[in-house]
């Protein structure tokens, strides 16, 4: 059975639902991205689990028990969950012990099981020889491996993380989403963890949530949302894909713009006939010169921009129609602006959208 679950939540803010009864179910010990654009209600939907809002309707049950409902909501201090913001909200007159001492001296535990404690949080966040340091005197990297220890120590059921990584440069991002996977992996807590970062949630999470306009478009792990997307949006949000629209012909294609057709291996075609397919940047290839054979998904095109990324090049391409391509392919193949290519979209990469 679940541990957490959100049937049929609803938030409304006058007559706007930012939460538009969605249905969730979290396994226990699972990480969950809650993964968006802005204002697409992920945020509103971690305030609903922490107790901070009150739905509008449905509910929320952890452990088969209801802590949500319009009228009849659990305080946030009676859920035994931790959340963690897009600011450390550190005591700045605490040294980093202190700090993470706070919540177990709350619910006054003995000193000897504060200080196990404290020390075993300290040493697997890799803290222990910063404990005395004031935040004012730690890295932002570090401030956020004391806010999470904090959140840690107390032992909550389930975890909640409002875009904790947001403060920090890319570089200190990359390393903690390891950090916090690596911790999750330790202690199995139930984890909901919001971010609009799509490597984040692809790095973090069992599973991923992906939202929009206040419902849930698509939810799966990591490898089903990038492989196998359920729309236009989910294909567009995670990863880089071209977006090609037109109609079904025969039983697998679709006939787009410019007499380009192409075969799809996988998907769902609109029962209308008018649909779409994602083809991802890195799944298209580039040549140069003619092929010798051309019979299924080639076209001809030209390059209109070609940028060098170091460990690739970035391309795009004009095709018949007004459309254009996007592709990468290695340093190796450099082809100027204007130069006429051949693109081959391989039917196996090739993904019908129903809508």
């Amino acid at each position: 059975m679940a541990f957490v679950e959100l049937v049929g939540l609803t938030k409304q803010f006058g007559s706007l639902a930012v939460v538009n009864k969605i249905n969730l179910a979290i396994d226990k010990g699972n990480l969950v991205c809650l993964l968006g654009p802005s204002g697409c209600g992920k945020t509103t939907t971690l305030r609903l689990i922490a107790g901070f809002i009150e739905p509008s309707g449905g509910e929320i049950r952890v452990g088969g028990k209801r802590i949500s409902a319009p009228g009849a909501s659990a305080p946030p201090e009676a859920r035994n969950m931790s959340m963690i913001f897009q600011s450390y909200a550190l005591w700045p007159h605490m040294t980093v012990y202190e700090n993470v001492a706070y919540g177990l001296r709350l619910r006054k535990l003995p000193k000897t099981e504060i200080r196990a404690r404290v020390d075993e949080i300290l040493a697997a966040t890799k803290l222990s020889a910063l404990g005395e340091r004031y935040p004012s005197e730690l890295s932002g990297g570090q401030q956020q491996r004391v806010s999470l220890a904090r959140a840690l120590v107390i032992k909550p059921e389930t975890l909640l993380l409002d875009e904790p990584l947001s403060n920090l440069d890319a570089n200190l991002r990359e390393e903690m989403r390891f950090e916090i996977r690596r911790l999750h992996d330790e202690f199995r807590y139930t984890t909901v963890y919001v971010t609009h970062d799509q490597s984040e949630a692809m790095t973090t999470a069992d599973l991923i949530v992906v939202m929009n306009q206040g419902i849930i478009e698509q939810s799966g792990t990591p490898e089903d949302i990038y492989q196998r997307p359920m729309s236009e949006f989910v294909a567009r949000f995670i990863g880089g894909t071209n977006i090609f629209k037109g109609k079904k012909v025969g039983t697998d294609s679709v006939a787009c713009a410019g007499g380009l057709v192409l075969r799809c291996a996988s998907g769902d075609f609109a029962d209308q006939g008018e649909t779409a397919v994602s083809v991802r940047h890195h799944d298209i290839l580039l040549f140069a010169d003619k092929p010798a054979s051309t019979d299924a998904n080639w076209i001809a095109g030209t390059v209109t921009r070609q940028i060098y990324l170091g460990s690739h090049r970035d391309y795009l391409v004009s095709i018949p129609g007004g459309e254009t391509v996007r592709t990468v392919a290695p340093i190796t193949v450099a082809i100027p602006v204007g130069q006429q290519v051949w693109l081959n979209f391989p039917p196996e990469h090739c993904r019908a959208l129903a809508h």
